[in-house]
């Protein structure tokens, strides 16, 4: 999202409606507002509009009751994203399929370096980090054993400690050129 304003508006409601007076909230008169005031609100319909627009029909029949964006990315980030169980077997799940992960008989290589990029990236989102060594190792130990050969020049020849997944991934497609020619 471009527009920090917007964004500023979901994450933090701004209401100029109202006030404490006496432990009662009244109403402010319109001209007791300045226009900073007015913008903000603005600014907040607008995140509102946004968030809302960015739904499938579906979804945004589940949440119509929320009348700020606040409001609405919370609840989006409790359902979707779920408490901290939710997120720590998630996290579980995406380790044993990074623990798991080999090479798929009759898979291309490309497919596998973008199932793996896919796997490391949400590890990545889901705040599991890695470090090279052991991104690089798991990548080159998944390799079919017609790579084996390869796989040992790699690691012999290589730092894996300070190539990144990206690095160890054109290694892996230009031995395979060699290979091919």
């Amino acid at each position: 999202m471009k527009d920090f304003k917007v964004w500023r508006s979901i994450v933090k409601d701004h209401v100029i409606i109202t006030t404490i007076v006496a432990g009662q909230m009244v109403d402010n008169a319109v001209e007791n507002n300045i226009d900073e005031d007015f913008e903000k609100v603005e600014e907040q319909e607008r995140a509102l509009a946004t968030l809302t627009m960015t739904l499938s029909l579906d979804i945004a029949q589940g949440f119509i009751e929320y009348k700020s964006a606040k409001a609405l990315w919370e609840s989006l980030i409790k359902v979707y994203e779920g408490n901290e169980d939710m997120k720590e077997s998630h996290q579980d799940m995406l380790r044993q399929k990074f623990n798991m992960f080999n090479h798929i008989p009759g898979e291309t290589l490309e497919a596998q370096l973008q199932r793996f990029t896919t796997l490391t990236t949400e590890m990545n989102i889901s705040g599991i980090f890695l470090t090279k060594l052991e991104i690089n190792k798991k990548l080159l130990n998944a390799l079919p054993m017609s790579w084996d050969m390869n796989v040992v020049v790699i690691k012999k020849t290589k730092d894996l400690n300070c190539l990144t997944l990206a690095e160890t991934m054109v290694i892996i497609k230009a031995s395979d050129i060699d290979d091919k020619q």
